[in-house]
């Protein structure tokens, strides 16, 4: 055991208590049937919790923890006090990357070396946790050789080493039993068109996941592969820009059938779009897998990973969650990270505590307006007139057909209202 937290006891379940607890957060309530645990399925996200600094784009370090360094040593007390934090909030999960577990090496093989013990040393915690790997990734976006990609990357020596530490990576993954594994192209994309060939770029970048692929059934990995759609930033045009556009991706490469997304919401914000509207979108295309949750701030122009605050957001995500069947191998992520004057271990819990407990009451708002039907009723209510047998009729056949019906049938259809007003005050009983 670490002192890192040594005044904070493991958090309960009390809605009277004045200090850290869970107010709304019971993994054991029963939430349509399924343990509210077991619908959430919580993760705590190793890079922001564990490895980032408190840095900015305008200032450096602000955190001082006692397993920063570049030692394997260190390494090791930073998932001593990263187990002791999943204890202390009852979690079922984590992420990683490489980088956020492991110290640099002087070369790959270093690196690999040291990355390998350290999975070593958290394989033997796993042992006697509750808490278990979600997903495990690759840091193909820090270091300097990323510059400009990794897949996508002008320079065949980067795609190598890319996919070397991917191998690695999965191999990782599945020695800790992970549910998922993760590809976020950080810097796959570009930043002037001058310089870029668009389509070999997108074929480098369709093979690589292709032979990730292949490599997860070759070693019998039972996981899903997840990619994370981001747009703009880091790069200034990211390919894998939201859901639509990476399912154009993948239908392309043939792997509609084999991946699947981890959505984010402040990603979903970056792109112009709501994180139901991403969430839905996958969910109708067969290929929604898990989730970052987060918030970013409405007044800035890049992604701040907060923590979730905002009930009615987080009510409409869960909604279309569990319209889609909830989670399998997923679950809720927080890449969420501290403010940067937020210096304490308390402020560590009571970010994560306070996350939980949003997330729970708007796991039971979705619950509740699935339960209700009202909002259901409606839409199909809407859509009604497509259920006839001369509505499939005209969908099935031609163009000429359904222009026939129109003077034959003296038609004169006439717009209806959409109530949205009347669906967001619905809404709004629940939330």
């Amino acid at each position: 055991m670490t002192d890192f937290f040594k005044d904070i006891a493991p958090l309960r379940f009390d809605p009277k208590a004045s200090g850290l607890a869970f107010r709304h957060y019971d993994p054991d309530e029963v939430v349509m049937g399924k343990r509210m645990e077991d619908h959430l399925r919580f993760a705590v996200a190793w890079w922001h919790s564990f490895a980032w600094p408190g840095g900015d784009p305008f200032g450096g370090q602000t955190f001082e923890r006692p397993w920063f360094g570049d030692t394997v040593d260190l390494a090791k007390m930073k998932a001593d006090v990263a187990f002791e934090m999943f204890e202390i909030l009852n979690v079922p999960f984590f992420c990683w990357h490489d980088a956020d577990i492991r110290p640099e090496g002087a070369s790959f093989s270093e690196s690999r070396r040291n990355f390998e013990e350290i999975v070593d040393y958290i394989c033997g915690k796993l042992e006697s946790s509750k808490a278990q790997l979600l997903w495990g990734t690759a840091n193909l976006f820090s270091h300097r050789r990323f510059m400009a990609g990794a897949a996508t990357n002008p320079d065949p020596d980067i795609f190598a080493w890319s996919a070397a530490t991917v191998k690695s990576c999965l191999d990782a993954t599945q020695k800790m039993g992970g549910q998922n594994y993760v590809l976020w192209g950080g810097r796959e994309g570009y930043e002037t068109l001058l310089n870029t060939d668009l389509k070999r770029e997108r074929q480098q970048a369709g093979r690589f996941l292709q032979m990730v692929v292949d490599y997860k059934h070759k070693i019998g990995f039972k996981g899903a592969i997840l990619v994370e759609p981001k747009p703009q930033e880091p790069s200034k045009h990211q390919y894998d820009y939201d859901v639509a556009t990476v399912y154009g991706f993948l239908k392309e490469f043939g792997l509609e059938g084999e991946v699947k997304m981890n959505i984010e919401q402040g990603h979903a914000i970056l792109a112009g779009h709501s994180f139901e509207h991403e969430l839905a979108l996958a969910a109708s295309l067969g290929i929604f897998g898990s989730i970052d949750m987060n918030r970013n701030d409405y007044q800035s122009g890049w992604d701040t990973d907060q923590f979730p605050n905002n009930v009615p957001e987080v009510a409409l995500a869960y909604y279309e969650v569990l319209k889609a069947g909830g989670f399998t191998t997923g679950g809720t992520n927080f890449d969420a990270k501290l403010r940067r004057q937020s210096l304490d271990p308390e402020d560590l819990i009571a970010g994560h505590a306070g996350a939980m407990d949003i997330c729970a009451r708007g796991l039971k708002a979705a619950a509740a307006m699935l339960e209700d039907g009202t909002l259901e009723a409606l839409r199909a209510e809407r859509y009604a007139g497509w259920d006839s047998e001369a509505a499939k009729a005209m969908l099935a056949g031609d163009l000429e057909s359904a222009a026939a019906r129109v003077e034959a049938e003296g038609l004169d259809p006439q717009p209806r209202s959409g109530r949205q007003e009347i669906l967001e005050n619905i809404v709004n009983r629940f939330v």
